[in-house]
């Protein structure tokens, strides 16, 4: 095995708010703890001074581009890039960069690595070939079983050539230990919500597929039936210049009578405390979550989910039949349906509290046993080594504090 201590550039249009960019991020952190050297070609966004503070180099690159010319010079600019930086991995987390990045690993002889992090979309043979770039490299990694099968089955990837590694989580942030109340009641508070409420919370950005609008409709049946008029409803997540799709939303909300109870907060930097202020959270997508990080974030603070059952969040749950009904984390509803979301939300809410607490202890643990930003990390870095012949997940470990 080599002790050589590589370079990995990892390239992602953007660093913003979503998971693959902070798998991005966390990956770097865990390069620069294994004493490697990460670089990430990226155009920026909130998550760069994160990336910077861990110790990864930021290099400035239009890889949001989907010009066809422009991935082209892309190429050329990542070969050069590769060569002088004594680059010695490629991994591409995204489909338009992962063509360019495809072009130059080949033509440099680099290793290739790709995560294939959505659902993606295949409408018709071209779209089929547009995201086949995400199984063309030396390992594959899906972010999911689900996105796993995906691969499988559109484009025939070898299993030697697939590793399915869970997103993780940082379990020390996401524990309701670690926030105190004073945090929940400002955070109630700078929302508009008044202690007596219970919240319902939809972790997510407002976008269609999403399936705020089924909730508002799921909302809207509880308050004809008269149920849990304490329990308001909180979205959060940033429009993302979809300004029409959030005024709809708004005047579904009062079309049912309930705008009082439905809080659109917008993007929210303390996610923990966010949790921890709710008594329930929803995974309300009409369409499959290629992994869906809010499921395993929620059952870290010790809260219950209620998810649609498409895509890997079921996979993330401990739900009936799978497991008995003592030792479920939450359940799986059917997408779009808001009749059986309002029945499956008022009997969540009808919960006593010993059995609210012996479930979210549950939650906690089940995330704690499969889904921890460490055991991802180290993954990763054995796919790395596996690749570089290096010992990067070894020394990532031994950089870690004793606990």
């Amino acid at each position: 095995m080599s002790h050589k201590l590589p370079t990995i550039l990892q390239i992602i249009p953007e660093l913003d708010t979503g998971g693959a960019e902070l798998s991005a991020v966390e990956i770097a952190e865990a390069l620069v703890q294994a004493g490697a050297r990460a670089l990430v070609a990226t155009q920026g966004g909130r998550l760069a001074d994160r990336a910077r503070d861990a110790g990864a180099e930021i290099i400035p690159f239009p890889a949001a581009t989907k010009n066809p010319l422009r991935m082209l010079a892309n190429v050329r600019a990542l070969e050069k890039l590769i060569g002088d930086r004594g680059v010695d991995l490629l991994h591409a987390r995204s489909r338009a960069p992962a063509w360019s990045a495809l072009g130059a690993a080949r033509r440099t002889r680099v290793p290739f690595v790709t995560t294939y992090h959505g659902a993606y979309n295949e409408s018709g043979r071209l779209k089929n070939l547009y995201n086949s770039v995400m199984a063309r490299s030396d390992i594959v990694i899906a972010n999911s079983g689900f996105t796993a099968n995906l691969v499988r089955t559109r484009y025939g990837t070898p299993e030697t050539r697939l590793r399915v590694i869970h997103r993780g989580i940082d379990c020390d942030r996401f524990d309701p230990a670690a926030v105190s109340e004073d945090r929940v009641a400002a955070l109630r508070g700078q929302w508009g919500i008044a202690p007596s409420a219970r919240i319902v919370l939809v972790p997510a950005r407002l976008t269609a597929w999403k399936g705020q609008r089924v909730v508002i409709e799921a909302a809207g049946v509880l308050k004809a039936q008269e149920s849990h008029s304490d329990a308001c409803f909180v979205m959060a997540g940033d429009a993302q210049g979809r300004d029409d799709y959030l005024a709809s939303l708004r005047a579904l909300a009062v079309e049912h009578g309930i705008e009082d109870r439905v809080f659109f907060v917008g993007h929210v930097t303390d996610m923990a405390t966010a949790y921890r202020a709710a008594s329930l959270a929803l995974i309300a997508s009409i369409e499959p979550e290629a992994f869906g990080r809010v499921a395993i974030e929620t059952q870290a603070m010790s809260v219950p989910v209620i998810a649609t059952d498409i895509g890997a969040p079921p996979e993330t749950l401990l739900i009936e039949p799978a497991v008995p009904r003592d030792r479920i984390t939450g359940w799986a509803v059917p997408p779009g349906d808001s009749i059986r979301l309002a029945e499956r939300l008022a009997a969540a809410l009808s919960m006593s509290p010993s059995d609210q607490a012996a479930m979210g202890r549950r939650a906690r643990g089940h995330v704690l046993a499969h889904f921890t930003l460490r055991a991802m990390k180290e993954q990763t870095l054995a796919a790395y080594d596996q690749l570089l012949g290096t010992d990067l997940r070894s020394r990532f470990m031994s950089a870690l504090p004793v606990t």
